[in-house]
């Protein structure tokens, strides 16, 4: 059984659009995001962030959870990424270390990925 609350959506709320140097799709993404949390009655925290040093590609998420791999995953839209988000932090929500199976991933995950960072609490040890 997964438990949602021990998961956060780091968004980085910093980068600009390109073609828009005014909008920060970030922003647009965490306010989206946070409408459909709540339409879907899911309690994954949520917390904007400064930067995640991705800024060539924006919206930018984090999945993250003490004693799992940390994603970083890039190229979402606020207008057609927000329930793949979501539905990528429930898949890895409900993983045991946070490696979450190709065949599990939504399209947004499946290209978006940037990075995997290992846990910062080994429960191995």
């Amino acid at each position: 059984m997964s438990n949602n609350s021990e998961v956060t959506i780091f968004v980085c709320t910093s980068c600009r659009d390109s073609n828009d140097p005014e909008r920060r799709p970030g922003a647009a993404f965490i306010d989206a995001l946070r409408s459909r949390l709540a339409e879907r009655a899911l309690d994954f925290r949520v917390e904007p962030v400064d930067c995640l040093a991705v800024c060539k590609r924006p919206a930018t998420i984090a999945l993250a959870s003490a004693t799992k791999w940390t994603y970083v995953i890039g190229d979402l839209d606020p207008a057609s990424s927000v329930d793949e988000a979501i539905d990528s932090a429930a898949h890895y929500a409900e993983s045991e270390n946070g490696i979450v199976a190709w065949k599990d991933r939504p399209a947004c995950f499946k290209k978006g990925v940037i990075s995997r960072t290992p846990p910062l609490i080994n429960r191995a040890g």
